[in-house]
């Protein structure tokens, strides 16, 4: 599973929101590295679940996080997705966010933000090795485990976005990922292939490039409902 390195791209290719963005981003890594405290008092808060509830985790960064709450109405699924988080940041508050909450499945969509090197370079067997981590801590307490692709992005509005997650990169980790959820035995869904044209995102379903508009999480939201319902049946 050994992978290229992802270097980042100097400041001066960024604009200055995205720039403000990063600074923020790292004084807040500076306080609280995996931002354990953004989701305590919610999960203190959070009932345990139901009998035959079949609650569902979704642990990610902002594609996550910035998922419309309405698909989450009405259902046993808790939103614990925190803007600009990689596989490593994941993983530490794996045990607080996930396994703490009981679920029977967790969805990861991991790999984005490490490419884009938010935290510092990373190469793809370490977003792998964070990811299997993850598997096998869900696996010690029993939840079963669902691992996203990386979605892919596009140079559109008034965002450049393939300068830092290089489409021909996120397609090969998606490969690697996908083989390594067919060798520890966990559902794969396919992020990309809902929101892709050609080997970008569609434009018409984003409006930064990166995170999907209403219009791409409608197309991820039929993928994700039976990925969950595979792996509650495996």
């Amino acid at each position: 599973m050994a992978g290229l390195a992802y270097g980042q791209k100097a400041p001066a290719e960024l604009t200055r929101d995205q720039l403000e963005q990063e600074l923020d981003a790292y004084r807040r890594a500076l306080l609280d590295w995996a931002q354990l405290t953004r989701y305590g008092s919610d999960n203190a808060e959070l009932k345990p679940p139901r009998p035959g509830e079949n609650r569902v985790v979704f642990l990610g960064g902002e594609i996550t996080e910035q998922w419309p709450q309405e698909f989450f109405q009405g259902k046993p699924y808790v939103n614990r997705g925190i803007l600009r988080q990689t596989s490593a940041q994941m993983l530490v508050r794996f045990r607080q966010d996930v396994i703490d909450l009981r679920p029977k499945v967790v969805v990861i969509e991991a790999g984005s933000n490490d490419m884009a090197s938010v935290m510092g370079p990373a190469t793809e067997f370490q977003i792998t090795d964070n990811i299997v981590s993850m598997i096998e801590l869900a696996r010690a307490h029993r939840i079963k485990v669902v691992v996203a692709s990386v979605p892919p992005v596009c140079d559109c509005g008034g965002q450049i976005q393939t300068l830092r997650r290089v489409p021909g990169k996120i397609m090969g980790l998606n490969g690697t990922l996908e083989q390594m959820a067919q060798e520890v035995g966990v559902v794969f869904v396919d992020f990309h292939k809902a929101l892709a044209q050609g080997r970008l995102m569609d434009k018409d379903l984003t409006a930064d490039g990166l995170v999907p508009n209403k219009a791409g999480y409608a197309k991820l939201a039929p993928v994700v409902e039976q990925a969950i319902q595979q792996a509650l049946h495996d």
